[in-house]
């Protein structure tokens, strides 16, 4: 459906008189109904009635001080860090829980038997896990550190008080499993493997005033859900390779060559793509610092929710600023030689889609942007993301522009993607949907940009399936096709739907907005989304939260019946009097929705009446009239089919010649 601004709806005047003999009205609902306020969670000083944070909200913080080394041989990684972590709640801490996510891939694991049920194949290869050698004190005292499959409990030589700090540091090392292929991976191509490193050194878990200590497992569906944090990392890895991560280089005089250094500035100054190592240059020894052994790359990032990297000597390195100016975000893609020619794209795809979401949602608020091709088909870390794309420019920027869109949601807008993986997939799929018209501008690509992964007419036969779930259902506890289809796209569409044909875009974009502004660098939960919504909207949309949402209902809306004008006899100056036409649409699914109809007359007059949702709180029964004494000869429901309806055999009625 092409995207347009929504028409006002006029409210229906209803008569304080004796109803009109064409009115028919349905039995009323019972006491709860679609339109009847929702129950959410008492407001608290944490989580206010508007939405907002309120005054005493908090959140922990945990930073971490990592070096690590990687041998590609043995696909070992060696690592030890510090972690700081910040009390930031006002209850005292006995104990810290910290997830072990590459335990995942242990045959033995909770994530496995998760995953053969549940997850239909996103789970491949096998592993050992983490190896832990020690957990100690910064004065070197062992802790108590008791390890329970997919989650450790870390024991604090004394209870952590309110805005106490904890300082530890922990020892590991594991084999990156060779034939993982999710989230993370390796991929063996001619110049050498490509590893992507994520999910790959134990975090501690979010202590929050909602759930406590979140310790809901990794099971390989359900994403993350992490603390904020400054992260400090010394990688080590073969001199030939080049390395991309979460953060800031912090010493590119040590690991770039005197070439690379200059074009690595004019990427920072220059809207154009600059390449930093070409393809001839992959494997040359002159495209390396001289020397012997292994280099130290060294990153930091600030307020990120964890931390991920990738390694190869097969790469190609190119960048570009987002506005050509050196503070702007620096835009980079790394890919090796067998992701050419459509790779070399790939930079400006980051700036096209950046700009976009920068535009219309809120600014990227980090000073590093990273693409990578490798195994990993596509996933999002901060500053960083893998895309494994190279078919055709409409799939990588496809993927591009969804993995980009993960860094609003949930880097900035740190969501629970173990409980609610709505609020960060079906939240991306959304602005992605948008994303499109950024970079298929061409007149011939718009229907197809407008039939995309949102579009909700495009969603209504999804809506008919024997057995779906609530969009709010945890994703570890539905088949993978579900959460596809109700996770990413039913929502996608919802919010198409919301934002075109119930707010319109000012008045959704601003509430849209002041969401995202409220509950960046913090995390919101399904409440406190319907709430910011509804008050900076200025609107009750309960029956829209309940209906779509929490909910499987369809929308059918339907031409009942349809009255031609009938003459009742002359008035007083003998004018003849009519009663006019009127058309009477039922709602005959259990989703409610406003309704649009396009009136077609005898004469070749046409009028559209866009009728509130509001039409159907006391009935599934509506007549609308028409003050006109020509007959009419064509209603069509929903003319520009804009919304999910199920059944649009009913939609339209024509007059029999």
């Amino acid at each position: 459906m092409r995207p347009r601004p929504l028409v006002a709806l006029a409210l229906l005047a209803l008569s304080c008189s004796a109803p009109d003999p064409w009115f028919r009205r349905a039995e009323p609902r019972t006491a709860t109904t679609i339109f009847s306020s929702l129950d959410l969670p008492t407001p608290t000083a944490q989580r206010t009635a508007s939405g907002a944070p309120g005054p005493e909200y908090w959140q922990q913080q945990a930073d971490y001080a990592i070096e690590a080394a990687l041998d590609p041989e043995t696909r070992e990684i060696r690592a030890t860090a510090r972690v700081t972590y910040t009390n930031n709640s006002p209850d005292t801490l006995d104990y810290l829980w910290l997830h072990l996510e590459q335990n995942s891939f242990r045959q033995d694991s909770l994530s496995a038997a998760v995953s053969a049920r549940t997850a239909e194949g996103t789970r491949r290869g096998d592993g050992e896990g983490y190896s832990i050698s020690h957990v100690r004190s910064v004065e070197g005292a062992d802790l108590g550190f008791a390890v329970h499959d997919l989650v450790a409990r870390l024991d604090p030589p004394d209870s952590l008080p309110p805005h106490g700090t904890f300082v530890f540091d922990i020892d590991w090392s594991f084999v990156v499993p060779e034939n993982v292929f999710r989230r993370f991976g390796i991929e063996k191509v001619e110049q050498g493997p490509i590893f992507e490193l994520a999910q790959w050194f134990p975090c501690v878990a979010v202590y929050d005033d909602v759930h406590g200590w979140n310790t809901l497992p990794y099971a390989g569906q359900g994403e993350f859900y992490s603390n904020f944090g400054d992260y400090d990392v010394k990688l080590t890895v073969p001199r030939d390779h080049l390395v991309v991560a979460t953060g800031v280089l912090q010493n590119p005089e040590e690991v770039l060559t005197a070439t690379q250094r200059e074009r690595y500035e004019l990427a920072r100054n220059s809207t154009d793509t600059i390449v930093i190592r070409g393809a001839e240059e992959v494997g040359t020894p002159e495209s390396r610092p001289a020397g012997d052994g292994p280099l130290t790359w060294h990153f930091k990032a600030s307020r990120v929710r964890t931390f991920a990297w990738a390694s190869s000597a097969a790469f190609i390195l190119d960048g570009a600023s987002l506005d050509g100016t050196s503070g702007a975000t620096l835009l980079q893609s790394a890919y090796p030689k067998e992701a050419l020619p459509v790779w070399s794209k790939s930079t400006q795809m980051l700036r096209s889609a950046m700009k976009g979401y920068d535009e219309r949602w809120f600014e990227y608020p980090w000073p590093v942007m990273t693409n990578v091709n490798g195994r990993e088909g596509g996933m999002e870390y901060p500053m960083i993301i893998f895309c494994g794309g190279r078919r055709d420019e409409r799939s990588l920027y496809g993927v591009t522009a969804h993995e980009l869109g993960h860094e609003w949601f949930p880097m900035t807008v740190n969501t629970d993607e173990r409980r609610h993986a709505w609020m960060d997939e079906g939240f991306n799929t959304f602005i992605n949907y948008y994303s499109a018209f950024d970079w298929f501008t061409a007149p011939e690509d718009q229907e197809r940009n407008r039939n995309g992964r949102s579009n909700p007419a495009r969603y209504a036969p999804s809506m008919l399936g024997a057995d779906l779930l609530p969009i709010d259902t945890p994703p570890d506890r539905m088949p993978r096709r579900l959460v596809s289809t109700l996770e990413y796209t039913k929502t996608g569409a919802g919010l198409v739907l919301l934002r075109e044909q119930i707010l319109g875009p000012e008045r959704f974009d601003f509430a849209f907005r002041t969401y995202i502004r409220r509950w960046a660098f913090k995390s919101p939960r399904p409440a406190d989304f319907y709430r910011s919504m509804e008050d900076a909207a200025g609107c009750d949309l309960a029956w829209f939260w309940r209906g779509w949402f929490q909910e499987n209902g369809t929308l059918d809306q339907a031409v009942a019946e349809v009255v031609q004008p009938e003459a009742t006899g002359r008035d007083e100056e003998g004018v003849w009097r009519h009663l006019p036409a009127r058309v009477t649409v039922e709602n005959r699914g259990e989703l409610v929705m406003p309704l649009v109809m396009k009136v077609t007359f005898a004469d070749g007059g046409e009028r559209t009446v866009r009728l509130p949702v509001e039409i159907w709180a006391a009935t599934n029964r509506w007549t609308e009239p028409f003050a006109s004494d020509v007959d009419i000869a064509a209603v069509v429901i929903d003319p520009d089919e804009a919304f999910p309806d199920v059944a649009r055999g009913n939609n339209a009625w024509k007059k029999l010649r």
